[in-house]
């Protein structure tokens, strides 16, 4: 299973997204984002069962969207 793949790239929109045009900061998306990896753990669907460095990927990932969205946004104030 490769490491990031299309889910990744949606992690990365969404967060982007989300760090660009909300108010949450790095706490609440934090937690979210990582809440989130936990949930999958015991969700019963296919797109959930996923290797665990995949699931870190996705939390480095979601970083970076967060990071990038939250930058744009400070530049265009």
């Amino acid at each position: 299973m490769a490491l990031l793949n299309l889910y990744s790239l949606s992690h990365l929109i969404i967060w982007f997204l989300a760090g660009r045009f909300t108010r949450i900061n790095w706490v609440i998306f934090l937690t979210i984002s990582i809440g989130w990896e936990f949930l999958e753990l015991v969700l019963p669907f296919e797109f959930a069962e996923e290797w665990i460095g995949n699931k870190l990927a996705d939390v480095v990932v979601n970083i970076v969207g967060f990071y990038l969205g939250n930058r744009l946004k400070e530049r265009a104030q």
